[in-house]
């Protein structure tokens, strides 16, 4: 019970007291060929986390060339003209840092976090792969098996991944939204080492990327080496932009998936609007009531009181850069019906849709974001990452109006954006239903 109160108190201190956003402090400017620099000045402790970010992932590729973005990812690493084969790695951990990268439906990302003193080796690197990624034959179908094995283990070997990956190809008819980042298995295996030269040369420019720096610098410092290092790269063309929308959804769609499994899952998905929306500050809140943790309502109910459900969970798909949605999701307990799961999902649902939840309620959600907005702050990783999300999505001085939204949004908003979005017409429902090894 101490511990909780300790806990309490922390999170209310936080919401009284709360800083202005780390957005402010934010240094922005473009070098000549198109390349945008974030700065972030923290002197807490002495690391620099560096970050490279492309604007292209797996909404930028075509049918039946899903999973290239990610591939291409995965040969970044194997080398350029003067870095040998995963040197990269080696040489960021020789010199005492992390690494590390990764690909999402809207981009591409590689970082590494080392001292003030040694983060320009990090940053020559990312310049010299930049311009001159060899993505040599001889590592690519080695790296083809590697991305395979991948997909297996984190996909097709995960109940709860798998079912997802099919609900999102049912709930989006047309937009890329519906591809999976990992690539179907097909896909990846009909893949050339052409496809991956021709993706780089299109989408790795200087003006389709920009780079978040974060922690113990000296911007002056650290620009003038940026200059140096990625001011001589040219600037491309500009790449082709995605301009495909998805219809609206007029009936739901349902999907059931047979896989080996132990237990059934239950996936909800309803379409919604991202962060462009002034309703995404509602939606975010909305989530946390459903599901943000234990004392939740479909946590309370489904996990505690009628013990349905192993685990559940709402969340709500923001900062992207085109609508995603806002999905449920459960791993049912044995003997459970997914039926009787679903029944009780939509009511609880439908009580926020009709009743205003209480002052304390929505209190308590508030706290919950506002605190783990402000713990980010305490991580340079954390900063980097969320300045850069949120640039990707559509503007990195969106994050300035984030905690003000947050606080603003009333009872009646959360049981108005629940009855305008978590509607039966507009939702695809995923049910997995385990089969036994043959």
């Amino acid at each position: 019970m101490w511990h909780r109160r300790v806990l309490l108190v922390t999170i209310l201190l936080l919401a009284i007291h709360r800083p202005t956003a780390y957005a402010a402090q934010v240094q922005e400017l473009v070098l000549d060929n198109g390349l945008k620099v974030l700065l972030l000045e923290d002197h807490k402790s002495p690391a620099v986390t560096f970050q490279v970010w492309y604007r292209v992932g797996g909404r930028n590729e075509k049918d039946g060339k899903s999973g290239l973005a990610h591939f291409l990812e995965h040969m970044m690493f194997k080398g350029t003209p003067t870095t040998g084969p995963e040197e990269y790695s080696r040489i960021i951990a020789k010199n005492g840092g992390r690494s590390n990268a990764f690909t999402s439906s809207d981009v591409t990302v590689y970082f590494a976090t080392m001292s003030r003193e040694k983060i320009g080796i990090e940053l020559e690197l990312e310049a010299d792969r930049m311009a001159n990624a060899l993505l040599g034959e001889t590592y690519f179908e080695a790296e083809k098996k590697v991305i395979q094995e991948e997909r297996r283990l984190r996909t097709e070997d995960n109940p709860g991944a798998a079912l997802s990956e099919v609900a999102s190809a049912v709930a989006f008819m047309i937009h890329p939204y519906r591809r999976p980042v990992v690539g179907w298995m097909e896909d990846i295996q009909n893949l050339t080492r052409q496809d991956l030269v021709d993706f780089y040369k299109l989408y790795y420019e200087p003006n389709n990327a920009f780079i978040v720096v974060s922690g113990d610098f000296s911007s002056d410092d650290i620009l003038a080496k940026i200059r140096a290092a990625f001011g001589k790269i040219p600037r491309g063309a500009e790449p082709p932009k995605v301009l495909t929308q998805e219809p609206e959804q007029r009936g739901e769609r349902r999907v059931i998936f047979k896989k080996e499994a132990e237990l059934p899952f239950t996936l909800l998905f309803y379409h919604t609007p991202n962060l462009k929306s002034p309703d995404s500050f509602a939606l975010d809140l909305l989530s946390v009531v459903l599901a943000g943790g234990r004392s939740s309502r479909l946590y309370h109910e489904l996990v505690y009181q009628k013990r349905l459900v192993r685990n559940v969970d709402a969340d709500y798909s923001g900062v992207v850069i085109d609508p995603m949605g806002f999905s449920i999701t459960a791993q049912l307990l044995p003997g459970v019906e997914p039926t009787n799961l679903e029944r009780e999902i939509d009511r609880l649902v439908e009580k926020v849709k009709t009743e205003l939840i209480s002052d304390r309620e929505l209190q308590k959600a508030k706290n919950q974001i506002e605190a783990a907005f402000v713990f980010a702050q305490d991580s340079i990783f954390g900063q980097a990452m969320k300045v850069g999300s949120y640039e990707a999505a559509g503007g990195w001085k969106q994050m300035e109006g984030y905690l003000d939204g947050i606080s603003k949004v009333t009872r009646d908003d959360i049981r108005r954006v629940a009855r305008q979005y978590l509607k039966t017409d507009t939702r695809t429902v995923g049910t997995l239903i385990p089969t036994k090894a043959q």
